[in-house]
């Protein structure tokens, strides 16, 4: 199946560090592109692969596992890792997820996690209707494009498959039993108005991480899909920022740290 434009994944070599991102469930790579090429520019090499099932129709994405999804972004680390001295791993909402269990699995290997509105469990009530829900409707109303900047846009399906969802759950679950093997340094940015991951999910993670560099900031001006909202820039510098600092190369003009020190 052809995959939708704008949807297409994105991969570019610049120095020696290397930045993974993995999108959202039902997203694709348009809602972390912008970011990614930030990232490019700054000096860092950058991979930002299209999950399965996702980019194309929900249909196909009702045939897709977590398990696919998670060695799609498995591959695209092993790939960075062989090229570059230390590779960073980034994630929004379940993409968050992917990049925790990048981190459970191939521990200091993965030099730093950047987290943007992480999903690690859905509390919903109605869920518990799921296994039988999936059996007679393939799909419910969809969760993308929670976006706060008036005319921006998620390319994200108009329907969620629940075949697929079933599947993000045990993604979740597993994770979640494993966060105390993430010890490594974490910047987690999560949003305080968020229509689709409840607050919840964060606070989670960082009671369950045993990483002891840690920074938590909280996104005043974005909904969900913070990477494509008002909090862009700030996603965008303090993840340049702190890849800089724990990898010890220079941080460009505008960044972070360089905007404080310049102003000191």
């Amino acid at each position: 199946m052809p995959v939708l434009p704008g949807a297409e994944p994105f991969s570019a070599d610049a120095g020696s560090v290397g930045v993974l991102l993995c999108h959202g469930f039902t997203g694709c790579p348009q809602s972390l592109r912008p970011w990614a090429e930030a990232l490019l520019r700054a000096g860092y090499s950058v991979r930002l692969p299209l999950l399965p099932g996702h980019g194309t129709a929900w249909q196909e994405m009702n045939g897709t596992t977590w398990r696919q999804w998670y060695d799609e972004v498995d591959r695209a680390f092993a790939e960075l890792r062989s090229r570059c001295s230390s590779v960073f791993v980034a994630g929004l909402s379940m993409g968050g997820a992917l990049a925790l269990r990048l981190a459970e699995q191939h521990g200091p290997e993965v030099a730093g996690l950047v987290l943007v509105n992480p999903a690690v469990h859905i509390r919903d009530r109605r869920l518990l209707a799921l296994p039988v829900l999936r059996r007679v409707a393939p799909s419910f109303p969809p969760i993308g494009s929670d976006i706060k900047k008036p005319g921006v846009t998620e390319l994200a399906y108009d329907r969620m498959p629940l075949h697929a969802l079933a599947s993000s759950l045990r993604l979740f679950s597993d994770v979640s039993a494993n966060l105390h093997r993430v010890d490594q340094p974490l910047l987690l940015l999560h949003s305080a108005v968020d229509h689709v991951v409840a607050p919840s999910n964060s606070a989670t993670i960082l009671a369950g991480v045993s990483s002891q560099d840690v920074t938590e900031i909280v996104l005043e001006d974005s909904y969900h899909v913070a990477t494509l909202d008002n909090d862009a820039e700030r996603i965008e510098k303090e993840s340049i920022a702190f890849v800089a600092r724990l990898s010890g190369t220079p941080e460009p003009p505008g960044s972070a740290t360089a905007s404080a020190e310049e102003a000191t």
